[in-house]
């Protein structure tokens, strides 16, 4: 009977394409991420949206005081910003632009993690009707001590 030889080829086909389909799901990064901000800020929630955009899943978590979030992730004072996140055990300080998170994910240095101290003019989340921009710089966090290195530079 020619039609089992075809079905047992359609069903060996299928589950060899099942197989591939479902190693490639499991394989499939799941970036999850926490964001401690304050109630009033807006400018968060713009980074907020930049992050879902590239894949990011945040947990967006409302606080009065961020210090003490920054203090127990090693984040000075004279370094910190609006909002921080928390990503696979690094710190994200700031409007740090997605593409550098995943950088920080992929090649994963030895740090605390990535910042962008103030509120820097067109970072994500602080763009400007007419787009004017104002170059700033991502640094990598090297330690508690406020220890920084050049990451990455936007224009």
């Amino acid at each position: 009977m020619p039609i089992l030889p075809l079905n047992r080829r359609a069903l060996f086909g299928g589950a060899v394409g099942l197989l591939a389909t479902t190693g490639a799901c499991a394989q499939a990064e799941v970036r999850e991420l926490t964001v401690y901000k304050t109630p009033w800020c807006g400018c968060c929630g713009g980074w907020v949206t930049h992050m879902t955009r590239a894949g990011f899943q945040p947990k967006v978590v409302e606080l009065e005081d961020l210090a003490p979030i920054r203090a127990k992730h090693g984040v000075p004072f004279v370094l910190s910003s609006c909002h921080t996140g928390v990503i696979d055990g690094y710190v994200v300080e700031g409007h740090v632009p997605p593409a550098d998170v995943v950088r920080l994910l992929r090649e994963r240095p030895k740090g605390l993690g990535l910042v962008v101290p103030g509120m820097p003019i067109g970072s994500p989340g602080m763009e400007q009707p007419g787009g004017h921009r104002e170059p700033f710089k991502t640094l990598l966090l090297l330690d508690r001590s406020g220890r920084t290195r050049p990451f990455a530079s936007h224009a």
